[in-house]
């Protein structure tokens, strides 16, 4: 009798739940490039690269380990294209009795996986994913009976759990978030130091070659591959921040430049969404710099926050809410997602900048995410769902677990409220202090109407003015409300026309 496990993308860890306690001499590890989740959202072709060119050399370690690796590639002539259909000629290759794999990270593949016990006629397990710190029940036990779902107070349960950057009972320097300190505007410079670059080499190249050839005109540069794809360099890469990056992570993390796409920023969260790293081992690297007094204590609690603080909120949050949670849309926002979102040509300096580091990068750190392109979505009453697919494929460490919570919760306000307190929304002032975008753009920042004033600013007031009554009764909302109303109707019917005029002169 024969186990077949299948290993997702982004399950390219040796200890997943699907491989443990499984006998080698009596499985067959299936690992299969599909058309499928290549293009269900259009992916970054970096991002395809990133993932493909792991699943191969993880696919090798595995065979190398004692493994019986099936590995169907994507340009196998009868290759089916879709997981289920991969799984369905996988069952009768090898005559399975039973199927494991590790729960899927959407919704999407996790409903579908539901079905694949009567479409292939042997049993699925599906087996809880526990490469995180709080697993589902443990979340559903934290949320239970509360009015609101505030991380602050889950990330400090994390952090009692893990014993991370705690004395005793106590949070270290005796507060338990550093948030206030690490909201400096970035000071530049010539020498900031960037993420570890890995070259590609032969097995890397070679699905370099083949995303190039299927996907000629696909979302996103190829050029300048350099992310890791063994766990081997994602240790490298962990080492590296650590060593010479960390140290000021935490002052400017929240700052955007335009020749600078990294800053301080560890860019770790593709190997740690997909299995190359695990959060503990990362959070403990950060920890134990911190105590040997290599880095302040802002910078690695507020990069340990993302990690089991954050991350692992937005995964709880995800779960808990269910499968219609990305088509939420409590501000009704219908408009259609810009197209240059998909360009960057846009005379916008700071979309320009982050839409175009997007597409070379694959990469956007999490303000140019929520405070430029997010932000001009939420104003501009973009449709939700289509920025949640565009976010969702655009970033190279964007699964749905995380990325859903954080586009459609964080930044765009459509689930009413749930995952954050209040819109993140703003004038073009907010990116003028954050940013050294402003000084070559085509627009003024300081204008606040017409056709040369900054469309942030134009747009704005026209939001609040949209959702004034929903956003009349919130504590962190109601002063803009109030500054709204005593401007006068007919400061406000002019606010709405100028917001009209600039979103049909940006095309939309």
């Amino acid at each position: 009798m024969t186990d077949l496990v299948l290993i997702l993308g982004d399950q390219l860890t040796a200890g997943v739940s699907s491989l443990r306690g499984r006998d080698p001499a009596r499985t067959v590890v299936l690992m299969a490039e599909v058309m499928g989740e290549a293009t269900y959202v259009r992916h970054h072709r970096k991002k395809i690269v990133l993932v493909l060119a792991a699943m191969r050399h993880f696919a090798a370690e595995l065979a190398a380990g004692g493994w019986a690796v099936d590995f169907v590639r994507l340009d196998d002539g009868d290759n089916t294209g879709t997981l289920g259909g991969e799984l369905e000629r996988a069952v009768r290759r090898h005559g399975a009795s039973a199927v494991f794999l590790t729960e899927p990270g959407e919704w999407r593949l996790r409903l579908e996986a539901d079905g694949w016990a009567a479409s292939l006629g042997v049993p699925v397990t599906v087996l809880e994913d526990d490469r995180f710190v709080a697993s589902h029940a443990d979340f559903e036990a934290w949320a239970e009976g509360r009015k609101a779902l505030r991380m602050e107070f889950f990330y400090r349960e994390m952090r009692r759990r893990t014993g991370l950057l705690m004395e005793g009972d106590a949070p270290a320097g005796g507060r338990w978030n550093f948030d206030a300190e690490n909201r400096s505007p970035p000071a530049g410079g010539l020498f900031l130091p960037e993420p570890l670059r890995h070259a590609p080499d032969a097995v890397t190249r070679g699905v370099l070659d083949l995303v190039a050839q299927r996907f000629p005109d696909g979302f996103g540069r190829l050029e300048d591959f350099r992310f890791a794809v063994t766990r081997e360099q994602a240790l490298a890469s962990l080492a590296h921040f650590v060593e010479t990056t960390l140290p000021g992570f935490g002052d400017d993390q929240d700052g955007m430049l335009a020749n600078s796409p990294y800053l301080h920023h560890a860019v770790l969260s593709p190997y740690l969404n997909i299995g190359l790293l695990e959060p503990l081992e990362v959070c403990m690297a950060v920890e134990a710099a911190w105590r040997a007094g290599r880095v302040p204590l802002n910078a690695a609690e507020g990069f340990i926050r993302q990690v089991i603080g954050w991350r692992e909120y937005v995964r709880g949050v995800y779960w808990r809410e269910g499968p219609a949670y990305i088509f939420r849309n409590a501000l009704e926002a219908r408009r259609p997602l810009p197209d240059f979102f998909w360009t960057g040509r846009t005379d916008m300096a700071c979309l320009k900048a982050a839409i175009d580091q997007t597409l070379d990068l694959a990469y956007a750190h999490h303000i140019q995410r929520l405070m430029v392109t997010g932000n001009f979505a939420l104003l501009a009453g973009v449709d939700p769902h289509a920025v949640h697919e565009w976010y969702l494929g655009a970033y190279a460490d964007a699964f749905e677990w995380v990325e859903a919570p954080n586009t459609l919760g964080m930044s765009q306000y459509a689930d009413g409220g749930l995952l954050g307190s209040k819109p993140y929304a703003a004038s073009g002032s907010y990116i003028h202090r954050m940013s050294d975008y402003c000084g070559g753009c085509a627009y003024d920042v300081k204008v606040r109407s017409g056709p040369g004033a900054c469309p942030f600013n134009r747009l704005y007031w026209d939001f609040i003015d949209r959702h004034a009554a929903r956003f009349a009764s919130n504590p962190r909302m109601a002063q803009s409300v109030r500054t709204l109303e005593r401007m006068g109707e007919d400061r406000r019917r002019e606010i709405r026309a100028d917001a009209t005029a600039c979103l049909a002169e940006l095309g939309l």
